[in-house]
């Protein structure tokens, strides 16, 4: 059992994750500068005044601002990710590097630039790069002056934003995502829509009002692409919402039925082109009525994706009482704990089967190609020498891959994987970067002291070789 030869298989990892260099090249200020690093669990919903106090505080406390300096040192961990033999690196485009404040009149040529030397050197190394137009990093301006996502102007300013990268890239990049797991805009308005919650109108159902506006903006890119560009490919991505009912009790499968149901709601309306009925219902019983203008339902409908994308790290348990008296959480998601599973230092319960799961499931469900967008393993690595011995990680991929292939041979159209933070990056939740994913360690620490030099972990060769043998190498004792 093998992957195909044109099966795309890489790594991942977000801007605002890698680059740093958050005042260097003209970059305006993005509502993800804002978080401080947070070692008891992730705190996404900020207030204005802990935004005026980031505002005045550095990139030690704020680590996302540092990153660790992919914008200057981009060219060694390319060189890196080539040695590998990557085929595809999914990353994304910082808005604020293109327009520093989101409603500049015209982009900062320093940004542009930036990214045509960066997708240049990827070509070079015949790495395709995979973009996503906006991963949690709303222009900081916007929450400030219309609350992001909730206003219609922050929609007319990514419309233009959507234009200039696709018109500057369009030949450079084939494969578009929209929003990084857009449906955690349910669940953190500031971390994906850049709301502040003593600034929105409606608290209960406003987040729906900006999520709106997003898929506009989705709807927007899929028209540009496929009216200008229709040799590109657009993508949505989701959080893999995986939960199993806790027991056989009907009311425990219902439950489990409903939570999963909202987890597709995003991508439901941006391959159907419509609001789901399981969203529209809730809403007309509570009173909600999105505010919408002439001709925004028959947008959606007219402009769809090509394919889905999605990340998956865990799976939950959920039960009708929510009974469980051990609470536990996978990525954005909160759970029950499955006694049938092994947990990371972080708490996520590691589901290989689960990824075979929900392949087939979403399959099913939309019919187009799909693509793994994140999987990993967080972890607290430590180098002895100029290595790490990250055997729980090889363990954790490998049978996560097997999986994959698995559900390819169920019949899954499945045209790719990306390995979430494929070289050691400041943690999405938390801010730290004691919490490792990469194949490759970097000398940095939760404060921003060391070398940031790079290191090969034993993950580095083992992956080499998968990506070399099309997978075969992963039945290998």
């Amino acid at each position: 059992m093998e992957f195909s030869k044109d099966f795309l298989i890489g790594g991942a990892f977000a801007a605002n994750q890698v680059e740093g260099a958050y005042n260097e090249g003209g970059r305006g200020w993005s509502t993800i500068d804002m978080y401080k690093m947070e070692t008891s669990g992730g705190h996404f919903e900020l207030t204005m005044a802990e935004i005026q106090e980031a505002l005045q505080g550095d990139a030690k406390d704020y680590p996302k601002r540092r990153g660790i300096d992919f914008y200057h040192r981009y060219l060694e961990d390319l060189d890196l990710f080539q040695e590998m033999g990557f085929k595809i690196l999914r990353l994304s485009i910082d808005w604020t590097r293109i327009y520093p404040n989101g409603d500049d009149e015209t982009p900062n040529r320093e940004g542009i630039d930036f990214y045509h030397r960066l997708f240049d050197e990827l070509l070079k190394r015949n790495i395709q790069p995979m973009v996503t137009l906006n991963h949690f990093d709303t222009p900081l301006n916007l929450t400030l002056t219309c609350n992001g996502w909730e206003s219609r102007k922050t929609l007319d300013c990514f419309k233009r934003y959507v234009e200039t990268v696709l018109d500057e890239y369009h030949e450079k990049v084939k494969y578009w995502l929209t929003f990084n797991e857009l449906d955690a805009a349910l669940i953190s308005p500031y971390l994906c829509s850049g709301m502040l919650a003593e600034k929105t109108e409606d608290k209960k159902f406003g987040k729906y009002q900006g999520l709106h506006h997003q898929l506009l903006g989705c709807a927007y890119a899929a028209k540009y692409i496929h009216e200008n560009y229709p040799e590109l490919r657009l993508g949505c991505m989701m959080t893999k919402n995986l939960k199993y009912a806790k027991t056989c009790r009907p009311e425990d499968n219902l439950t489990c039925l409903q939570e999963v149901q909202m987890g597709c709601m995003v991508n439901d309306v941006q391959v159907f082109g419509e609001y789901p009925y399981y969203v529209k219902n809730p809403w007309k019983k509570a009173g909600f009525k999105l505010k919408t203008e002439p001709g925004d339902m028959e947008f959606l409908k007219n402009n769809t994706v090509d394919f889905v994308s999605f990340s998956y790290y865990a799976s939950l348990v959920t039960s009708h009482d929510k009974s469980g008296d051990d609470p536990t959480n996978a990525n954005l998601l909160v759970g029950e704990k499955n006694p049938y599973l092994k947990t990371t230092e972080w708490g996520w319960q590691i589901d290989p089967v689960g990824l075979r799961y929900s392949l087939n499931e979403l399959y099913d469900r939309y019919k187009k190609p799909i693509f793994i967008a994140e999987n990993g393993l967080g972890a607290v690595d430590h180098l002895i020498g100029n290595t790490v011995e990250d055997d729980y990680r090889i363990e954790y991929i490998r049978d996560h891959l097997k999986q994959v292939l698995y559900a390819i041979d169920d019949g899954v159209d499945c045209f790719g994987y990306t390995y979430w933070g494929c070289i050691d990056c400041i943690a999405a939740s938390t801010s730290q970067m004691k919490k490792r994913y990469g194949f490759i360690y970097v000398d940095q620490d939760d404060e921003g002291n060391g070398s940031g030099n790079r290191y090969r972990k034993k993950s580095f060769d083992w992956y080499k070789k998968v990506i070399q043998t099309n997978g075969r190498s992963l039945f290998e004792s």
